[in-house]
Formats: C-alpha cells, sequence, structure tokens
C-alpha cells in the first residue's frame, strides 16, 4: 500500500498537522508519500526522509516539486510533460481549517482522489460545535446543556458560573476560557471572539470524568481503539491535547466498567454510521452519574490517534477496502 498524506494548510492548526504527519512518519511501515500545503495553499511533495519541523518553519520546503491537483491525484511539471504522484489513496492529515471544515474533502471529491477522512458533509457537522450537537441529539447521543452567543447580538448567559467558553469552530482547545465568576466573563469572550463570531457556553463541571474512543468501521465491522482517560488539569488544554500527542506509543486504558464501555461505543457507532464512512475519528465522551454525554468529534484527531490502538496500520489498511 503506498500511502499519501496531506497536512499543513491555512489553520491554526498548521503546526499541529505538521507535528502529526511526522509522528505518523514512525508509526506507518508502508510507503509514505508526503504533500505539505502551505499558508498561501500551493502543495509540494517533500521528500519522506527529509521531513522534519525545521524544513517548513525556515520555508526549506519551497525548493521541493510544486504540485498541482488534477482528476486522479497530484501532479508535477517536468520539462515537457506532467508527472503524477501514484499512490493508493490519501489521508487527510490537515487539522483544522481547510482540513477539517470540508474545502479540502471537496477537492478531493471533486478531482476523484480515493481519500481517508471525513467527506463534505460530515465535516460541516463536526467542524461547527452548535450542528455537533444537534446532530448528537437527534441519532440519540446526549449533550450538556449549552448556549450559543453572536459576537453582533450577545444574550445575557443562562447557565450559572463556573461555565466554559468555545469558539463555535475552532479545535485544539484554542481560544478556550473556564470562566469561574462574573468578573472574568469579559475578558474570557473577548478571547473566544478574537477567534470567531460566535461562541459556544457549556456548564464547566469540576471533576467531571472525560473518555476518549477513536475507530473506524470496515468490512468486518468497528476497529474500535481502547478507551482513554486523558490527563488533565482543570480541563483538556493545548499542550495535553496537541503537544502531548506526538506520542506513538500505546497509552494505557481507562478503567471502566463493561456497561460503560458498551455505552460509550454504542454513542461512538452512532455517530459514525454512515455519516463519517471513510474515516477515522476520535470521540470525546463525559460520563457523569453513570450517564455518557458527547464532548466533541474530532474528525482528524491528532497523530490519528495511532497511539489508542493496537495496530494502528491494520485499522488504515481495513479503512482503505471501504472507502465511499
Amino acid at each position: 500500500m503506498k500511502l499519501a498524506i496531506v497536512f499543513g494548510a491555512r489553520s491554526f492548526e498548521h503546526e499541529i498537522s505538521i507535528v502529526s504527519a511526522i509522528a505518523l512518519k514512525k508509526v506507518l511501515t508502508c510507503e509514505l508519500i508526503h504533500i505539505f500545503c502551505d499558508h498561501e495553499r500551493n502543495f509540494y511533495l517533500i521528500p519522506t526522509d527529509e521531513i522534519n519541523s525545521k524544513r517548513f518553519s525556515s520555508g526549506a520546503y519551497k525548493k521541493d516539486k510544486l504540485l498541482s491537483l488534477k482528476h486522479g491525484g497530484f501532479y508535477y511539471k517536468k520539462l515537457m510533460s506532467e508527472v503524477k504522484v501514484e499512490s493508493d489513496m490519501v489521508l487527510n492529515l490537515i487539522h483544522g481549517a481547510d482540513g477539517e471544515d470540508g474545502k479540502i474533502s471537496a477537492l478531493f471529491d471533486f478531482f476523484a482522489i480515493p481519500y481517508i477522512g471525513p467527506r463534505l458533509e460530515a465535516s460541516c457537522i463536526s467542524y461547527n460545535k452548535l450542528f455537533t450537537k444537534l446532530f448528537a441529539k437527534e441519532v440519540g447521543v446526549d449533550v450538556l446543556k449549552y448556549q450559543l452567543l453572536l459576537k453582533e447580538n450577545p444574550e445575557p448567559i443562562t447557565i450559572p458560573f463556573p461555565l466554559i467558553i468555545k469558539p463555535l469552530r475552532l479545535g485544539s482547545s484554542i481560544g478556550i476560557s473556564i470562566v469561574k465568576e462574573a468578573s472574568e466573563l469579559s475578558y474570557a469572550l473577548d478571547v473566544a471572539f478574537e477567534f470567531d463570531n460566535a461562541v459556544l457556553v457549556e456548564p464547566f463541571i469540576n471533576g467531571i470524568k472525560e473518555y476518549n474512543l477513536a475507530g473506524a468501521l470496515s468490512k468486518t465491522g468497528f476497529n474500535f481503539s481502547i478507551i482513554e482517560e486523558p490527563q488533565k488539569e482543570e480541563f483538556l488544554d493545548f499542550d495535553k491535547k496537541y503537544l502531548d500527542f506526538s506520542r506513538t506509543k500505546r497509552v494505557n486504558e481507562a478503567n471502566l466498567s463493561l456497561e460503560t464501555q458498551e455505552a460509550i461505543k454504542t454513542a461512538f457507532a452512532k455517530l459514525y454510521s454512515p455519516l463519517f464512512q471513510g474515516a477515522l475519528i476520535r470521540c470525546d465522551f463525559f460520563v457523569l452519574d453513570n450517564h455518557v454525554y458527547l464532548n466533541e468529534i474530532n474528525p482528524i484527531p491528532g497523530s490519528m490517534a495511532n497511539y489508542l490502538f493496537d495496530d494502528f496500520e491494520a485499522v488504515i489498511k481495513a479503512l482503505f477496502e471501504v472507502l465511499p
């Protein structure tokens, strides 16, 4: 299997995507091709044996082959012709805008490029925290109470303190604040509105248990990861969520009753099928009073959550066999 990994792009999570690509290089044994999208949305073919963070921060990648998208794949120019970059499929590893909001999915669909990742509809729903909650409730998965605030016309907040404020369309814990009292509210809203013109307000429940489950649907059913209980302070901040994910060693499984494990897997299956067919996703859940609530859907998790699987490469190969 020859796998082309597309990463980078114009996003607040650009560097995170680079870290993910470097991490997967350490995990996957199949033949890899690395295609970098820079802030100007130009694509470059990066030599796999030369991929490192400095190559991108210094701009050295601009000396690599410039690529264009055409029917069936990526191409680069030679003197009198164009050469296709041969691969069996593409892995969408672009976190945040461009990758998780549906732009790159639409391009791959338009040019008939087989790829692992969320399709356009799945991207649009999971990238917007409000749409995610509406979708979850529609398929029978509970969510915590929430309130939408618009920058142009913010309404009084009805959720009692302490609360948590999140930009509506942004991942990686960027722009998120915990507000414990009214004096902290104005600053937290200013921070969130720097990143989006709409924010979501949710209750902050100190000490609530959070669990992560990744998986994908294959011919033989769901390939689930272990269920992880991430180690966090008050909430899963940027460093813990994304700088730690460069790890490639398998983490320890959460100590949960079989009943709770099954409840989490059942909720995951309701959210996944059929909307996320063709993608490996990670769902983050809260468990409160033995009841499961969805926190968020990660359609392109950091490092593809490889560290949650016994055999991550086998999951990728099984997913390749059932791409839409």
